[in-house]
Formats: structure tokens, C-alpha cells, sequence
């Protein structure tokens, strides 16, 4: 495995091209980030109980390492996680501040280890837009990360036009994942981010083409977790039943749409679903996920990624593209220097 005496640009060029070498230099876009210091400011603040908080808020700097080391990943794109917000728009504020600066100091210490998307929130225009010139005019974040849907507004979305207008502008790329999201009445037992969270980025995703976001906002790339939802699978009937949604679909543009989007690995990758995703994506639009720490480390070195390098639909170069060479070409600013 290289390690960080080797000369980074060699193996960017190498990784950038595909093979092997990609496979011990990956770049995880898809890692939640609950920052210790925000733990810590939210308890002392009586927003959240550190008891009740879920596993995998207990972010650990050494612990991330540790996985990224195991799975061969170079650098890992953190999105930054809040939970028990606050209604009051100066302690929302003030919770953003301290997540953000956490991930900013957390960069700045391992140089190249990790970068972060800085959160938009579909609920506040004016604090997403502090958030945007704070964490990436000033703390170097290298897009914005966004909730799939919150209550029963969708990304796509008219209200969101402005919000969208001015990350145009920048050309930003959004990271997106489904949060709290409203169950389907399915068997009790299920937990939501097994059929739940999948059916919530696929409505995202359709909303974003069905009320011309796409369109109207071209410089935007949107990253779809989970190997985008249902979306790939339900490809075919999008463009026979497209007429029929209000608004409609043209039925000749679904296949540009699914090439608008990005899908990253995060437990859709197997051989019955790996190519569907190919096929309806191609492979130049597929980034490494890993989902830690939700996705727990076991699973995430002894299940996902080892699926991904033993994955029969893919070979060395399709491997090395979807470790490291697309995201390099989606997020420039990762490339060693």
C-alpha cells in the first residue's frame, strides 16, 4: 500500500488514468462527520444528550484513520453532520460555526486525508448562504452537502430557486443524503435506511428533473447516495410513463438527466445490481462511498469495499475510475500537489 512518502503526484497520475494503484488510493466521498468539538458545545448548550446520541455521532479522529489505513483510502470527504437543531437562528448559526471550524482545523491538520462539504439547509436560505461563504471562501471546503428532502420540500424544489441560482454561480457540486425522512408503511421493523432512505433520494432526484432544476441550473452536479436510490432501476419506466407526470418528462431527455447526476458505492454495488448501475449511469459518473461511520467499520472492510474490488462487472480501469479518477475530475481540488 503506498504510504505518504511515496510521490503523490506519480500516484495521482496513475490513479487518474485507472489500475491498480488507484485501488490503495482511494477518495471516500461519502463519510458522516459529527465533529467532537460540536458534541461537545451541543451538551454544554443542553441541545443534545451525549447518552442518547446515535453510534455514529462519536466521530473519532484516530478511529477514521484507522479505517481510511485499512480500506487503502487517501482521502476522505467528510460531510458535516448536526443533529437536535435549534429553532433560534443565532444558535443555528453559532452550531454551524462550530461544526464548520472543526472540519476546517480537522483538514488543516491532515493535509490531504480529508476535505468536507460545507451544509446548505433547504429550511434556512440565509444561514445556508453564510455557510456557503464560510466554509468554502474561508475554510476551503470543496462543495456543499444537502438533505435529500426536509418535511415535504424536495431538492428541486421552485421555493429553492435562489439558493440553487447562487451555488450555479460557483459551479459548486452537492452532496446529497436523506436524514429524517417519512416511513412508507412498510413492515414495522425495518429501519428507515434500508428501503426508506432509497425511495427519499429517488423522489430528490426526480424532483430535481421534473421541475427543470437540471435545466435551469447547469453548472450544478448533484451527488446521489446509495447508488442513487431507486432511480437506475426505475429508468426504463420513467421514460414509458414520463408524459404522464406533472409536470412531464420528455421520455428522450431521462437518459441525459441520469448523466446530470453522480452516484457514489455506499452498499449498492454487488453483481445483480452493479450493472444496472453501469447501465444507466455509465461508469465515469460511479465515486467511491464508504458511509462510515453509520456503515459500521466491520462492515465497511469485510463487506462493502472488498465487494467493490471483487465485483465481476468491473475491471481494473472501471475499478481505478470509480476509486479515485472521477472524483478527482468532479473535485480538482483534491489532486496532490
Amino acid at each position: 500500500m503506498p504510504t505518504d512518502l511515496q510521490a503523490p503526484g506519480d500516484i495521482g497520475r496513475r490513479a487518474a488514468l485507472g489500475g491498480d494503484d488507484a485501488r490503495h488510493e482511494r477518495i471516500d466521498v461519502h463519510h458522516h462527520y459529527t465533529a467532537p468539538e460540536w458534541v461537545r458545545w451541543a451538551t454544554e448548550n443542553g441541545m443534545v444528550d451525549p447518552d442518547n446520541l446515535p453510534p455514529w455521532t462519536r466521530w473519532d479522529e484516530a478511529s477514521a484513520l484507522d479505517l481510511m489505513d485499512r480500506t487503502g483510502t487517501r482521502t476522505s470527504v467528510l460531510t458535516v453532520a448536526m443533529l437536535g437543531r435549534s429553532k433560534d437562528p443565532a444558535v443555528r448559526k453559532e452550531s454551524a460555526r462550530v461544526s464548520l471550524d472543526a472540519a476546517g482545523a480537522l483538514t488543516a491538520r491532515h493535509a490531504g486525508r480529508f476535505a468536507f462539504f460545507t451544509p446548505v439547509f433547504l429550511d434556512d436560505p440565509e444561514l445556508s448562504r453564510w455557510s456557503v461563504s464560510h466554509g468554502m471562501d474561508e475554510l476551503g471546503a470543496v462543495g456543499v452537502s444537502a438533505r435529500t428532502s426536509a418535511g415535504d420540500t424536495f431538492l428541486g424544489d421552485p421555493a429553492l430557486d435562489p439558493l440553487m441560482a447562487e451555488l450555479d454561480e460557483r459551479g459548486a457540486v452537492i452532496s446529497t443524503h436523506p436524514m429524517q425522512v417519512a416511513t412508507s408503511g412498510g413492515p414495522q421493523g425495518v429501519p428507515p435506511f434500508v428501503c426508506d432512505f432509497l425511495m427519499d433520494t429517488t423522489h430528490a432526484a426526480l424532483s430535481l428533473i421534473m421541475n427543470g432544476t437540471l435545466d435551469r441550473f447547469p453548472r450544478l452536479t448533484f451527488v446521489l447516495p446509495h447508488g442513487g436510490g431507486y432511480l437506475p432501476y426505475i429508468a426504463g419506466r420513467i421514460e414509458v410513463f414520463g408524459r404522464q407526470f406533472a409536470p412531464a418528462v420528455d421520455p428522450g431527455r431521462v437518459r441525459d438527466y441520469l448523466h446530470r447526476f453522480y452516484y457514489d458505492t455506499a452498499a449498492p454495488m454487488s453483481p445483480s445490481a452493479t450493472p444496472t448501475l453501469l447501465a444507466a449511469a455509465g461508469v465515469s459518473r460511479i465515486l467511491y462511498g464508504s458511509d462510515w461511520p453509520p456503515t459500521p467499520t466491520r462492515v465497511v472492510t469485510e463487506v462493502t469495499t472488498p465487494a467493490l474490488d471483487a465485483d465481476p462487472a468491473l475491471g481494473e480501469r472501471e475499478r481505478g475510475r470509480i476509486n479515485r479518477g472521477n472524483a478527482l475530475r468532479l473535485l480538482p481540488a483534491l489532486a496532490p500537489a
